[in-house]
């Protein structure tokens, strides 16, 4: 790479001192590419795909196994299931509690009709008020253990839920999709082999929005300005060239090479600077292809 841009750049400063050319700088066109890489591990059971297809985004084209996923899923769902069923009813099992109190209570209300006509002792409504209060502690008791067991096997079937979740995510990651619309530059694997988190599958990049990338010198840029149109011409070898309205995308902030600490005059006229020209690409236009611009 740095010795095309040398190159490049080279020949950028021989034609800035021709006094007869017809471009300001040249260069090549390129491409945003985008490489597909694997995200889970296993056997690549397809990949549908060839170098030059064109895919869209989100398009299917493959899948890793999933068997084991698949299997883990359908046990965790089985897990969650079983700890569901075993939370506690707490109404129904504090039911007969509540009755026993409810029961209690009438009796300390009768009692203490009989200890008003005389026909009770203060001890038989002493018992009583202690029975239920005696009731009452055990129903607290009851609902806190009840609450509390309920509580942890919550946890447990939420836990168990993320853990679903997370197996989710990892077979929506086996399918292996377009993450946009473009074309197919390469192709790393084939069906059968083995995938692992990180492994290249394909590369591809969007032909339609292309890029001249090329090289201006330190006396052109008072000339350059971001969104500026300008005309790109594309060499299509021999004499056949064609031209294509381009506009300005992007310019380096930096020398593409940095010189000495001492710099002449001379010097510093040789810097140059990498520049961005977005193209409108007709499908004539290739990755790599040489061009020049003109302002």
């Amino acid at each position: 790479m740095k010795q095309t841009a040398f190159l490049l750049a080279v020949a950028c400063l021989a034609g800035a001192c021709g006094n007869d050319r017809d471009y300001d700088a040249t260069g090549i066109f390129e491409a945003n590419t985008v490489t597909v890489s694997a995200e889970t591990a296993g056997k690549i059971l397809r990949l549908d795909l060839d170098e030059g297809d064109s895919l869209t985004m989100g398009q299917s084209v493959g899948i890793v196994d999933t068997t084991q996923l698949a299997l883990r899923r359908k046990q965790l769902q089985s897990r969650q299931r079983a700890a569901e069923q075993t939370s506690p009813d707490i109404a129904a099992q504090a039911a007969a509690l509540r009755a026993q109190i409810a029961h209690q209570q009438e009796e300390c209300a009768r009692i203490g009709r009989l200890l008003a006509d005389g026909a009770a002792t203060g001890k038989q409504a002493d018992d009583a008020r202690a029975r239920l209060n005696v009731l009452r502690g055990q129903l607290d008791a009851l609902l806190s253990t009840l609450g509390k067991n309920r509580s942890s096997i919550s946890e447990n079937a939420s836990a168990l839920q993320y853990e679903r979740e997370e197996v989710e995510e990892q077979l929506r990651k086996s399918r292996i999709t377009a993450p946009l619309t473009g074309t197919v530059l390469l192709k790393y694997a084939e069906a059968g082999e083995y995938a692992t988190p990180g492994r290249p599958l394909f590369k591809m990049a969007d032909l339609d929005k292309v890029y001249f990338r090329c090289y201006f010198t330190a006396a052109q840029l008072a000339h350059l300005r971001l969104g500026q149109e300008v005309t790109v011409i594309a060499d299509f070898g021999g004499d056949e060239q064609y031209e294509y309205p381009g506009r300005v995308t992007w310019i380096a902030q930096e020398s593409e090479f940095t010189p000495k600490a001492i710099q002449t005059r001379d010097s510093r006229a040789n810097l140059v600077y990498a520049v961005k020209v977005a193209v409108k690409n007709d499908g004539r236009l290739k990755l790599g292809q040489y061009g020049e611009v003109r302002l």
